[in-house]
């Protein structure tokens, strides 16, 4: 098989592993290590999750490297910033650094995006 092949089984694997630890984090680790996560687990599974459907989206074959990369930290930014911010409202895990979090993570989610679909400079 071809690197592009490995490359893009890998990318899907990733891509489906960060999907199921958004939507169940818990239930993944059930069937990964036989035991449900506490709420602070849930919530560093789900940031795990970003994370990994970032790094699928930003290795998959076929585009141009640079452009995918950015259009990762993108969705990594766009995703984590509302989650953390719902965390520190529905009373979950709030530590000190929760909301400083946030504020970086929406911060990077508006210069990311504007770099990524920004008008290009003349």
């Amino acid at each position: 098989m071809s690197r592009t092949i490995f490359t893009s089984v890998a990318a899907v694997i990733e891509i489906v592993t960060g999907l199921i630890l958004m939507v169940v984090p818990s239930a993944f680790a059930r069937v990964l290590f036989g035991a449900d996560l506490p709420e602070a687990g849930q919530a560093v599974g789900r940031i795990a999750g970003f994370a990994l459907l970032s790094l699928g989206i930003a290795c998959r074959p076929g585009s141009e490297a640079p452009t995918t990369a950015l259009s990762a930290l993108v969705i990594y930014n766009l995703l984590i910033t509302p989650y953390l911010i719902y965390v520190g409202m529905v009373g979950g895990p709030v530590g000190p650094l929760l909301w400083p979090a946030a504020a970086l993570h929406g911060l990077l989610s508006v210069i990311l995006v504007r770099a990524r679909f920004g008008q290009p400079a003349k």
